[in-house]
């Protein structure tokens, strides 16, 4: 594996197609991605970002796939849950297939537009959820899936765009109402709001800030409501969840860029790049070069 982390962009096959063309939205069977994993601009098999969303369910087999830096269990009825900006790569086997349901930023805000807000931030959603969920052999998951695949193929077919519409949000509404029996649910709509805010104050004040209070603050609340609101949500602290995404962007920007871990540290509010070496230590167990070399291993 090279440094650099190729970035993929949606980029459809079906040219010929309206919907893939001018929608947003694609359905891939894993082995076609499989057969041609040479032949394209990057191997799927080895670490890629996403600049897109990529819901892969496997219908078939077992394996593994890889999600910001682990290595997750799959096997036959798999939904894998991949948010734009993740780094995932493929682990091809004979017995292991599925389809990937890809689509651009602009159709998954169009396609539930129309649904609350905190349904929304819980759907792609690593901080939440695992990115894998378990569809029980009897869902009738697998019967709107097979409906879906079949109006996608179709040619012509009549207000096309508006069925697939309709049959994707009842597949993700299916897949949400199983996993709600899988994990643990969060009922209070108010608390993820929160944590939604909270989360993306982060990103936003990730080079000023990776103290607490200082978002507490920012939040209007107290640092003990905050971090009350994380443990019950995602079991962590609110400082837990800070260094968390400061950790995951460091390592995104260490393998995707050119970039030194010097000027990294600038960019994510160390005054000192050695402060910023012990705190990633201290994370990860290993610093930022052996973090590299690690990946280049595999």
């Amino acid at each position: 594996m090279t440094k650099d982390i190729p970035s993929v962009t949606f980029n459809p096959e079906k040219l010929d197609s309206e919907i893939s063309k001018n929608f947003g939205f694609e359905i891939v069977p894993i082995e076609k991605i499989a057969k041609f994993k040479n032949k394209g601009s990057h191997n799927p098999e080895l670490p890629h970002q996403l600049k897109f969303y990529n819901l892969i369910f496997f219908t078939e087999g077992s394996g593994r796939h890889f999600i910001d830096f682990s290595w997750f269990p799959v096997q036959q009825n798999s939904l894998v849950y991949l948010t734009k900006e993740q780094v995932n790569a493929f682990e091809f086997s004979e017995t292991l297939k599925g389809f990937c349901i890809i689509f651009t930023e602009a159709y998954f805000v169009d396609c539930f537009s129309n649904l609350s807000k905190d349904f929304v931030f819980r759907l792609f959603n690593p901080q939440l959820f695992s990115p894998i969920s378990q569809i029980p052999k009897t869902s009738d998951f697998i019967d709107y899936f097979n409906l879906l695949q079949k109006e996608y193929n179709a040619s012509g077919s009549f207000n096309q765009k508006n069925i697939i519409n309709a049959l994707f949000t009842i597949l993700i509404s299916k897949a949400e109402d199983i996993k709600q029996h899988q994990t643990f649910h969060i009922k209070d709509a108010s608390k993820i709001n929160l944590f939604h805010k909270f989360t993306s104050l982060i990103e936003l004040n990730l080079s000023k800030s990776r103290n607490a209070s200082f978002y507490a603050n920012a939040l209007a609340i107290s640092y003990k409501h905050l971090n009350a609101v994380c443990r019950e949500l995602v079991n962590k602290t609110a400082k837990h969840v800070i260094d968390d995404y400061i950790i995951l962007q460091a390592k995104r920007n260490l393998i995707n860029s050119s970039m030194k871990s010097s000027e990294l540290a600038y960019r994510l509010g160390f005054e000192d790049p050695t402060n910023f070496t012990k705190y990633f230590k201290k994370n990860t167990g290993l610093t930022p070069k052996k973090f590299i070399n690690s990946l280049i291993k595999q």
